[in-house]
């Protein structure tokens, strides 16, 4: 049992991944993790969340998630100086703590990665049904709107979405990131846009009670607000994926960090600037759906306004789909590399340089939770993995620091070893404030992922067969 928790080298990581091309700076990076953060869960979180968990004190949970997440990203951005590989969490857990534990957060990531594409894209799909067919007088059909879990067949708009992405995706690194850069500076725009104009339609009553009574749950008073908190972690999960892409960047040791907190800091204004005009021009009761934005400039007679917000939605889901697409696709490649999936996962196609059989392995498992199940459902099951991933490379600094074979001349965590205690700590706690259902359904994922990896990935796997 000792060899599971066999650790692997970073020289071996570096030499695999030497096929893939370094284009990406910081730059790239902010856009890229602007592009995944700013997607559904700006559009569409703030209005479930404030309904069923906040009320307007969702602006707080926004800011509470954000302030983890920056600090996790720094655990992250150091690990990607000192190891600057493709897998992200798995390959960093992989060097740190063993195999086992490498695998185990590389099949979180996995569920975090897919169904982050997939509710993307059923996100996608409430706007673009509800406000562009509908206004073109195309109304689909009960069946090709929603899945089974909510009457229907299939979701025919989010699974079409997938496979558009699944295209861009496959033609390189450079296309996604042209597409990415400029759609992220389109959509920040028109996020500042409902921001300034909503803010002339904010009603104060709406605001009272800012935290209403009923959400006022252990611990401390505090639950609805972490419940919120906890699931709009689903919002932040861009930055893990700039770290997935730490070997197609460009001084990595420097650009890792100014990406990731150049994404958190620019996403936490928005978002909570955002969640506080939304419930102030709409009452939080009324804001469980699934185009919140669009249905508050509907409320108050903007429909101009209501066109460009449905065009900004649209935009920023399908940027946010590029980036987690992307980071889930090196994550598969990864694994495959390594010989914890089958091989074939880990080949480089040559014409556009990508991981072509892992992005197609990703567009299939996408495109089939995107069609058959509800956006509700899929975010909730993201967090879990997330979190977990988050503690692990949180905690994962003090070992990181230990080790003197692993020389890290750029980014180090500060307040070493409080903040990333403080990190893993925070993490653990908001999986525990996740729903029951949640906990139960992850804790299968990752049973049926522990059962791959002694059934096939410890057979397979070449750290196991080296000296």
């Amino acid at each position: 049992m000792k060899d599971i928790f066999k650790k692997e080298s970073v020289s071996t990581y570096l030499k695999a991944d030497s096929r893939l091309t370094k284009t990406l700076r910081a730059r790239d990076l902010v856009a890229l993790g602007i592009g995944a953060v700013i997607g559904t869960g700006i559009f569409i979180l703030p209005g479930h969340e404030a309904a069923l968990h906040a009320g307007p004190a969702v602006a707080i949970a926004f800011l509470l998630a954000a302030l983890v997440s920056g600090i996790v990203g720094m655990a992250y951005a150091e690990f990607s100086s000192a190891m600057p590989v493709a897998g992200s969490a798995y390959s960093f857990g992989s060097v740190i703590y063993g195999e086992v534990v490498g695998w185990i957060l590389g099949w979180a990531l996995i569920l975090e990665y897919f169904l982050a594409v997939s509710a993307e894209a059923t996100g996608f799909a409430a706007y673009f049904n509800n406000n562009i067919l509908a206004a073109m007088g195309i109304n689909l059909p009960k069946a090709l709107q929603a899945g089974p879990m909510e009457g229907g067949v299939i979701n025919l708009s989010a699974t079409l979405i997938v496979l558009v992405i699944a295209l861009i995706i496959a033609q390189g690194a450079n296309l996604s990131k042209k597409v990415e850069n400029f759609a992220v500076v389109v959509k920040v725009a028109i996020i500042i846009l409902f921001i300034v104009v909503g803010a002339f339609y904010i009603k104060t009553e709406n605001y009272v009670p800012f935290y209403p009574q009923q959400f006022r749950t252990t611990p401390f008073g505090l639950g609805g607000i972490s419940t919120a908190a906890a699931t709009v972690f689903f919002a932040f999960i861009g930055f893990d994926a700039l770290a997935a892409n730490s070997a197609e960047t460009i001084e990595p040791e420097k650009n890792v960090v100014r990406g990731i907190l150049g994404t958190v800091l620019v996403s936490v204004i928005l978002y909570v600037a955002f969640s506080f005009v939304l419930t102030g021009i709409v009452n939080y009761k009324q804001l469980n759906v699934d185009d919140p934005a669009a249905y508050a400039l509907q409320l108050i007679h903007l429909n101009t306004w209501n066109k460009l917000i449905t065009i900004g939605a649209l935009i920023g889901i399908f940027t946010a789909m590029i980036t987690m697409f992307f980071g889930g696709s090196r994550l598969v490649y990864a694994l495959g590399r390594d010989g914890l999936l089958p091989a074939k996962m880990g080949k480089i196609n040559y014409k556009h340089v990508v991981p072509l059989n892992a992005i197609i392995v990703a567009t299939i498992v996408q495109a089939f939770f995107a069609g058959l199940v509800p956006l509700t459902q899929l975010a909730s099951l993201i967090n879990a993995g997330t979190l977990l991933a988050f503690a692990f490379i949180s905690f994962g600094v003090i070992p990181l620091r230990r080790r003197h074979d692993l020389p890290n001349k750029g980014f180090k965590m500060p307040w070493y070893p409080f903040l990333p205690i403080l990190a893993g700590l925070s993490s653990l706690y908001f999986i525990v404030m996740l729903p029951n259902i949640t906990k139960v359904s992850v804790g299968l994922w990752l049973l049926l992922g522990l059962v791959i990896y002694f059934v096939y990935g410890l057979k397979h796997s070449k750290l196991q067969h080296s000296a």
